[in-house]
């Protein structure tokens, strides 16, 4: 199966801007969220910035969604940005803090998909007719809808793991937190069977969206 070039160039324009924001702020909230609690360890590495240069990873990041997007013709997506480094020992409540420093990445997520609604009703109040801005605005509600669901996913190393094992006794914490290593790779399985679909993104979005109505009523109204 072939990918149509036009089609791609205009799908990477208009979900450039909303990805680049997803993953930096994203990674961003979760430095600034640490060093708020005492560990200044991704703040002195320069990863508390919206420059999303700091936060890249050129093969999770650009190499794989670009592979998968040519070898499924779109059909499947999947990357991660550098991950954040966080020394839990300089926290000052480590399991208590990490809870609120793994909840920050998914949270400013879905603050972003809100701002993205808030434009895209925005811009159809004002009658705006141009496609390219109408369909980046839901390309941000979409985006951070997925990162914000996707990471809240129970397992380490995702943020939803991580929060997890701060909420759990310190020994089941102890022995949950030992799969972290072999995290990535359960996950990806998961994701190709469809299991992560199927019963954690397709329910949570679907929450999300009501959420985003519920919250933007007034607006709409």
């Amino acid at each position: 199966m072939t990918v149509d070039a036009s089609a791609l160039v205009q799908t990477v324009l208009i979900y450039a801007l909303p990805v680049l924001f997803a993953i930096t702020v994203h990674e961003a909230a979760h430095g600034y969220v640490a060093r708020h609690f005492g560990d200044p360890t991704a703040s002195m590495l320069g990863r508390v910035t919206l420059n999303p240069i700091k936060h890249i990873d050129p093969i999770g990041t650009v190499l794989m969604p670009l592979l998968l997007y040519f070898s499924t013709s779109g059909a499947f997506l999947f990357g991660y940005a550098k991950p954040v480094p966080v020394d839990i020992s300089r926290l000052r409540h480590p399991k208590r803090d990490m809870v609120w420093v793994a909840l920050a990445g998914p949270a400013a997520n879905f603050i972003q998909a809100i701002l993205w609604a808030v434009l895209l009703v925005s811009l159809v109040m004002w009658g705006m007719q141009e496609r390219f801005f109408l369909e980046m605005a839901r390309a941000g509600i979409l985006t951070n809808l997925v990162m914000w669901a996707f990471n809240l996913f129970p397992l380490p190393p995702l943020d939803g793991g991580r929060i997890v094992a701060g909420l759990l006794p310190p020994q089941a914490a102890y022995w949950f937190s030992r799969v972290e290593p072999f995290g990535f790779f359960i996950v990806l399985a998961l994701v190709l069977m469809g299991v992560v679909g199927q019963y954690w993104l397709t329910p949570l979005m679907s929450w999300g969206y009501e959420a985003l109505d519920w919250i933007l009523t007034p607006l709409t109204r």
